[in-house]
C-alpha cells in the first residue's frame, strides 16, 4: 500500500465523442505535493507530454497541507504550459474555507504558483480556444468544499440548457458532487479529480474512504444526463498509501 502501488502510474486512453476532430487532452488531478516528492512527479510530467497533447487541464489539489518549495514546483509545472495550453482548477487542499484547517486559509500562494508557470486558473471563469481549426470553450469552477462554487459567474449567464455558441464546452470542477449545481447549465463533458478513485478499494467494502455525497461516481467515464463526466484517480495519495487503485494518467481523446 505505500511501497509499491502509490508509484505504480497507469495510463487510462478514453475516447469522448465531442465531434472535435479527436483534439487530445491530457487530464491530471490531485498532484498532492507533500506527501509527493517533485521528483516523482517530474518524472510522471515528462511522461505524459510524451504523448504531446493539443491542450491540458489540471483539476486541483496541488499541495496538500503547508508547502515550501513554490519555485521549483513552478518550475515544474511550466513544463506543462511550454509543451501545450494549460487551465486549472482548485481543489479543496488549495486553500480558502475548508483548508483553513489544513493549510492556507486563502489561495494566494497556488495561485501564484501557476501564474510563474504560465497555467491559465480558471475560478468561475471562462475561455475560448480554438485549437487545430476546433473551437471549444473551457469553464472552471471554485472548489465545492471552500463553498466557492458560482456557476453564473463562471459560465457569465443564467440557467440555461442552451448553448450560447456551437461549440462543446468542458467544465473543470475539482469535485463530481457540483454535477448537481451544474445541472442547469449547458455543458457537454466535465473533468474531475479529488476522489483519488477511492484511493482504498477493497474486496467485498468497496471504497469506503469516498470523499463524494454521490458514491456512484469513483474514477472513469461516466455517461450523466445527456453529458460526459471523467473523473480521474490523480496522480498523488494521501499518506502515501494506495491499494487496488493505482495512480492514473488520463489520456481523452476527443473524437
Amino acid at each position: 500500500m505505500r511501497f509499491f502501488e502509490p508509484w505504480w502510474v497507469r495510463e487510462s486512453h478514453i475516447s469522448v465523442p465531442l465531434g472535435l476532430g479527436e483534439l487530445k487532452l491530457l487530464h491530471l488531478s490531485d498532484l498532492h505535493a507533500e506527501p509527493m516528492p517533485l521528483g516523482f512527479l517530474r518524472e510522471q510530467i515528462d511522461r505524459a507530454l510524451a504523448w504531446n497533447p493539443d491542450f491540458i487541464c489540471v483539476t486541483g489539489d496541488f499541495i496538500t497541507t503547508k508547502y515550501e518549495r513554490w519555485d521549483e514546483y513552478a518550475a515544474m509545472l511550466a513544463k506543462l504550459s511550454a509543451a501545450a495550453p494549460t487551465f486549472a482548477s482548485l481543489g479543496n487542499h488549495d486553500g480558502g474555507r475548508w483548508a483553513r484547517f489544513h493549510g492556507y486559509s486563502d489561495t494566494s500562494l497556488v495561485r501564484s504558483m501557476l501564474e510563474r508557470a504560465n497555467i491559465a486558473l480558471l475560478h468561475n471563469a471562462q475561455e475560448r480556444l480554438e485549437i487545430r481549426g476546433r473551437a471549444l470553450r473551457l469553464v472552471g469552477l471554485g472548489d465545492d468544499w471552500a463553498n466557492e462554487v458560482e456557476p453564473v459567474r463562471a459560465f457569465g449567464r443564467g440557467p440555461s440548457t442552451v448553448r450560447d455558441g456551437p461549440e462543446p464546452v468542458i467544465v473543470l470542477s475539482h469535485n463530481p458532487d457540483t454535477k448537481e449545481e451544474l445541472a442547469p447549465f449547458a455543458w457537454d463533458l466535465m473533468l474531475c479529480g479529488h476522489t483519488h478513485g477511492g484511493q482504498l478499494s477493497l474486496p467485498v467494502l468497496g471504497e469506503p474512504f469516498l470523499p463524494v455525497r454521490d458514491k456512484r461516481f469513483v474514477r472513469g467515464l461516466y455517461r450523466w444526463e445527456s453529458r460526459w463526466i471523467h473523473i480521474t484517480a490523480g496522480l498523488g495519495s494521501l499518506h502515501k498509501a494506495r491499494f487496488n487503485c493505482r495512480p492514473e494518467i488520463s489520456y481523452l481523446t476527443l473524437t
